[in-house]
């Protein structure tokens, strides 16, 4: 049987996520672990996230699963979920924490007066529904088959990340102004939102991945 490691460092939305993928994988085995052999040896890895950078990462470094998570981004498809495709990054201004570094680039914030185009305040955090783009060619990338451009999904985040290259921005929400909210490198896919709280394109996004081979 195929299998779904969602990475357990301690923090992160990890039940969720793994109902969902439980849902639309009923035949893979998902998995709940911090063990760093079952994660070594899972066909699909998961990296979630939430709550803060310096946090999140502090509880990782004392996991002891760098090593294996650093294997497993270059060898299997493997997703990152809200702050964990943050800490895909290099650095991120939360606490200006040094994050995994797997993508260039870094995570801010958005400013303390965020403002639309009219001068209308917008939330900080960005939470609630937002449609995402998927710009250029990532259009066709194997994780969004069957998710329409402009679907929304739900956000929860206060930073968000700035990639070095552009080639890697797999998908883009307005808030005002277009934000990177998607990722592909290679057997690489993170997301901003959260799919598993994001009705039918979120699952569709999930499936997409449990099938996904790592291959653009």
């Amino acid at each position: 049987m195929k299998s779904i490691a969602i990475v357990d460092y301690g923090m992160g939305n990890l039940r969720s996520v793994a109902k969902a993928l439980q849902h639309v994988a009923p035949d893979q085995s998902v998995l709940i672990t911090a063990d760093a052999k079952q994660i070594a040896e899972a066909d699909r890895v998961v990296l979630p996230g939430q709550a803060a950078m310096p946090e999140s990462m502090a509880a990782l470094n004392a996991s002891g699963l760098r090593d294996v998570l650093l294997t497993a981004s270059q060898t299997r498809p493997f997703f990152g979920v809200c702050l964990g495709l943050q800490m895909l990054f290099e650095v991120s201004e939360e606490g200006d924490v040094p994050s995994l570094g797997y993508l260039a680039g870094k995570s801010v914030r958005f400013p303390k007066a965020h403002r639309d185009h009219q001068g209308n305040t917008l939330k900080v955090p960005h939470m609630g529904w937002n449609a995402v783009h998927f710009p250029g060619a990532m259009a066709a990338h194997p994780c969004w088959a069957g998710v329409a451009d402009s679907n929304a999904f739900y956000f929860a985040n206060s930073y968000y990340a700035v990639p070095a290259n552009n080639a890697v921005v797999a998908g883009v929400a307005n808030y005002p102004d277009p934000i990177c909210v998607a990722v592909s490198s290679a057997n690489i896919f993170a997301v901003q939102f959260h799919p598993e709280k994001s009705a039918d394109a979120g699952l569709r996004l999930l499936k997409n991945f449990s099938t996904w081979n790592g291959a653009v």
